[in-house]
């Protein structure tokens, strides 16, 4: 009885084991921190920009919280003023108080970033597993268009496909996930025809498991680690494409903030009020450097060989 009660705390002991070592791995990781605290900011002042979660009544919007100041709201006779205490981050040339436009525009940057990264992981880790499994005619169609997908650069396919569906803060996620699927697909490709050759997939090909449960059951598990990681760094690299497509007029429709729109609004005054596109700039940097440093991490803890 003690023997099988010993046996049984042994996965218990080695899985807890393995969750404080990766745990461990990633504290020690001082960059990883960082980009943890980083992603941790720019998430928190996207999600309290504003009094969302309190209930108001129908038609009211609700009131600034970080932004303390209405990002819409227009000061034509304190045009491009420099920061001050009551606008830390100075007025743009159409006197729009510049920090809450940081802030909210926080919202747009996080919800085309995760929301394409989430889109193109699904369809690239679809197209991947199923590319790597299956082999043969379906492995050299799905993989030979990725090839043409992966062959233009990410802003020229981004301005492809809005260029066909217009701009929106839907359609540029659309556009960024299609942009990000053939990455995933590679790597779900390469990390599928790996595992396919492991005793536990033959195992359970030979008790009659079709290929779907072995897809979702054994084979996606085993790669969900490496999407994990490629998510938050090409999470980065989504930010960065939205703010290019901004900034090229491609983005999110005015008078909606947007931090690449913000720099474009503030080129021609670089020389005498700096600020205007400094500090969107400043914005776009923390959220994509707080991305990576955390994907980086993710991949030490996650990736096994390191582990080992």
């Amino acid at each position: 009885m003690n023997q099988d009660s010993n046996t049984q705390q042994l996965p218990e002991r080695k899985l807890r084991s393995q969750k404080e070592r990766m745990w461990n791995t990633f504290l020690r990781n001082r960059p990883a921190i960082l980009g943890l605290f980083l992603v941790a900011i720019v998430i928190l002042t996207a999600v309290f920009a504003d009094n969302w979660f309190i209930a108001l009544p129908a038609g009211q919007q609700p009131e600034p919280l970080l932004a303390i100041h209405d990002p819409l709201k227009q000061d034509a006779r304190n045009r491009l003023a420099a920061p001050s205490k009551e606008h830390i981050m100075g007025l743009d040339s159409y006197g729009r108080d510049i920090w809450a436009r940081i802030v909210y525009g926080a919202r747009v940057s996080l919800s085309v970033g995760l929301g394409s990264v989430l889109l193109g992981g699904l369809m690239g880790t679809f197209m991947g597993l199923m590319a790597g499994y299956t082999g043969g005619k379906v492995e050299n169609v799905i993989m030979r268009a990725v090839d043409v997908l992966m062959a233009f650069p990410s802003l020229i396919m981004g301005l492809m496909v809005l260029a066909v569906l217009g701009s929106g803060l839907g359609k540029m996620i659309l556009a960024i996930g299609l942009v990000l699927s053939p990455t995933f697909a590679r790597v779900a490709h390469s990390a599928t025809l790996t595992i396919k050759e492991n005793e536990f997939v033959h195992a359970a090909i030979a008790v009659g498991s079709g290929r779907m449960r072995i897809l979702r059951m054994h084979i996606l598990p085993n790669i969900l680690g490496e999407m994990v990681v490629l998510g938050s760094i090409w999470t980065a690299t989504a930010i960065r494409v939205e703010a290019n497509l901004s900034f090229i007029g491609l983005g999110i429709s005015p008078p909606t903030p947007a931090w690449g729109s913000m720099i474009r609004d503030g080129t021609p005054y670089l020389r005498d009020a700096f600020w205007v596109s400094f500090f969107p700039g400043m914005a776009i940097l923390v959220a994509v450097l707080g991305f990576n440093l955390l994907g980086d991490g993710l991949r030490d803890v996650l990736d096994p060989r390191l582990q080992q």
